[in-house]
């Protein structure tokens, strides 16, 4: 069998690269990054999360050439972001109804301020999620 192979960089070649950035009408920061004649590009909130946009966009892309390499998400399967959201990625049967991951919030003392509702990972990209504290005891990769 022979190898897979394309001229398709690699999602790692990617993450080495500084993106060109753009402010949008609406905001949100576009994150560019080019691999002459490949590029992609990541929307967010903030530079960052627009850098890690366009990098998981580089890894799907590489999946559509490979389809044996897996995208793994870019966030922990259980984790509690920045403003104190419970994220719990979904198992795989439930993904194509309701989207990768279910967030709760809690919003105080009274009994319907808990908020329980599904996203994909594009949009906690767009809106810049980001884990403060992994539950579980998940292992952090160095």
């Amino acid at each position: 069998m022979a190898d897979e192979s394309s001229a398709y960089p690699e999602p790692s070649d990617f993450e080495v690269m500084r993106p060109t950035y753009y402010e949008n009408d609406d905001g949100f920061i576009t994150a560019k990054i080019e691999i002459s004649p490949f590029s992609v590009e990541g929307e967010s909130r903030t530079k960052a999360g627009a850098r890690r946009a366009a990098i998981h966009e580089a890894r799907k892309t590489y999946h559509s050439y490979h389809p044996s390499y897996e995208v793994e998400s870019p966030f922990p399967d259980h984790f509690i972001d920045r403003e104190g959201t419970e994220w719990h990625l979904l198992p795989p049967f439930q993904r194509s109804t309701y989207g990768d991951y279910k967030f709760v919030d809690d919003y105080g003392d009274e009994e319907e301020a808990v908020e329980e509702d599904y996203v994909d990972i594009e949009t906690m990209l767009l809106w810049d999620v980001r884990p403060v504290d992994v539950l579980d005891g998940e292992e952090v990769e160095a």
